[in-house]
């Protein structure tokens, strides 16, 4: 599958039609999906007529917006209408009804993207792995026995599988860039507000709707697409007064990059240490002021379990007794569980170390433009299980702890991939900016890709079948 920006040139040029690339994402999906799982609706027909009309529009020379013809798809967390939205839960009836897009697929199909179909999520997007009671669960391209890391696994295994060019995902605590650093490809989880959400997430203004693809230009011209002020979202930005893509170009010398190798307080893996301070390198070699420093924070974790527990105690409640709790994921469980127990007073204090570390980001990043850490310290661990063995801990923020500091604050966070572990696992690289700076931690993005090839290399499930 060529990236998306190949195919709208590809498109204008009449060298390559939608029709084509969508036979092509289609047949990547009959190919791999019963390898990865990344699927948990396909809707063939629906695309194929979809991409002929986009054809036809190509070659009358009037595309509906930047996106017409690229073959999408989108988590099954987001409402999308004609489908059912299951989050990987049984608690969610499929009869629906499904009459109403959520705002990011609006601005995809207003836009003539091709939509191919629902990608998996754990149940309630609730943690960093992608399995779910009702779904099963998602492998890693660059090795099924591995996971594809989540909520939005489903998305990232589908995107470095050529099951379409972009795919849209959610992000809480992570939820794109972990299965974007363990997939190799790249994820943003933008400024909050600038993707419109609805209907309202249960975590509150913790979650993100983020833009999932191989490369930074390609996230960009998604995020052109799916950004715009929605009316059912009060807390949706106004629409970007210009396109994120055309602001890639520029370079970054001169710019003062913070590197934190662990916030502080992250345990890495040896080799995720050496990929990214070589990645690091590359960025100062680009004419980056590259200094190691620490924000100065201590871990938010405690902050976070208040806020993001009573979130799922909120989606479950009424449903912690009775007929269906043993249909319910048993780790959700366990934690809703513990979300409820939260009072009110404790809830207002986990939103003030939130607004306490929005104050101390803002003001780090007078002095540095960016900060860039590992996504994760550590590569993909086996399936099936929410955190690798040998965990001090059974819940997914014991292994994430460079993501969701930035949910709390808000602030936007990029994953690209910047190296491969000896067992040939991915490696990713997260670039931070302060709010409302979504162009410049892009052009950080692009300007690494410019310079490296990992966004290039092809997951182990392509090579084998080139083989």
């Amino acid at each position: 599958m060529p990236q998306a920006v190949e195919l709208l040139e590809a498109y204008r040029t009449k060298t390559l039609s939608p029709v084509e690339a969508t036979r092509a994402a289609l047949s990547a999906i009959d190919r791999h999906n019963d390898a990865v799982n990344a699927f948990v609706l396909v809707d063939p027909d629906g695309a194929m007529a979809a991409a002929r009309e986009s054809e036809k529009r190509w070659h009358d020379g009037c595309p509906l917006g930047p996106g017409d013809g690229i073959p999408t798809s989108i988590k099954d967390a987001l409402w999308t209408r004609g489908w059912p939205t299951l989050r990987g839960s049984w608690l969610i009836d499929e009869a629906g009804p499904w009459n109403e897009d959520a705002p990011s697929v609006a601005r995809l199909r207003e836009s003539g993207a091709v939509l191919l179909g629902k990608t998996t999520t754990p149940e309630y997007s609730w943690k960093g792995v992608t399995d779910s009671p009702r779904h099963g669960v998602t492998g890693n391209p660059w090795d099924p026995a591995v996971t594809a890391g989540g909520s939005s696994g489903g998305s990232a295994a589908a995107v470095a599988l050529g099951m379409g060019a972009w795919s849209v995902g959610t992000d809480g605590g992570g939820s794109v860039r972990i299965p974007g650093a363990f997939t190799g490809t790249v994820a943003l989880k933008p400024t909050y507000g600038l993707i419109p959400l609805y209907p309202p997430s249960p975590f509150g203004t913790l979650s993100h709707a983020g833009p999932m693809a191989r490369t930074v230009a390609d996230v960009a011209a998604l995020l052109d697409v799916v950004t715009g002020f929605d009316e059912r979202d009060w807390s949706a930005m106004p629409s970007p007064p210009s396109s994120f893509r055309a602001a890639l170009n520029g370079g970054i010398a001169g710019l003062r990059v913070a590197y934190s190798p662990n916030l502080g307080f992250g345990i890495n893996d040896p080799e995720v240490d050496i990929a990214v301070r070589a990645a690091v390198e590359v960025l100062a070699a680009a004419g980056a002021h590259v200094a190691e420093v620490d924000p100065g924070f201590a871990d938010p974790v405690h902050a976070f379990h208040v806020l993001w527990f009573a979130g799922e105690a909120k989606v479950l409640e009424g449903k912690l007794t009775g007929p269906d709790v043993g249909r319910i994921d048993p780790g959700l469980r366990r934690t809703a569980e513990t979300g409820a127990a939260f009072t009110a007073s404790d809830y207002l204090d986990a939103t003030a170390v939130r607004m306490k570390l929005g104050e101390l980001m803002g003001r780090f990043h007078q002095t540095y433009d960016v900060l860039v850490t590992p996504t994760l310290p550590l590569t993909a661990f086996a399936v099936g299980r929410d955190v690798p063995d040998g965990s001090p801990s059974a819940d997914w923020t014991s292994w994430t702890p460079y993501t969701y500091p930035f949910n709390l604050t808000q602030q936007p966070a990029l994953s690209v991939p910047c190296g491969f572990s000896s067992g040939g696992l991915p490696v990713g690289l997260q670039i931070v900016g302060p709010r409302h700076s979504d162009a410049l931690v892009l052009r950080v993005g692009a300007t690494y890709q410019g310079a490296t090839d990992w966004h290039r290399r092809v997951p182990a499930l392509l090579t084998e079948e080139v083989a």
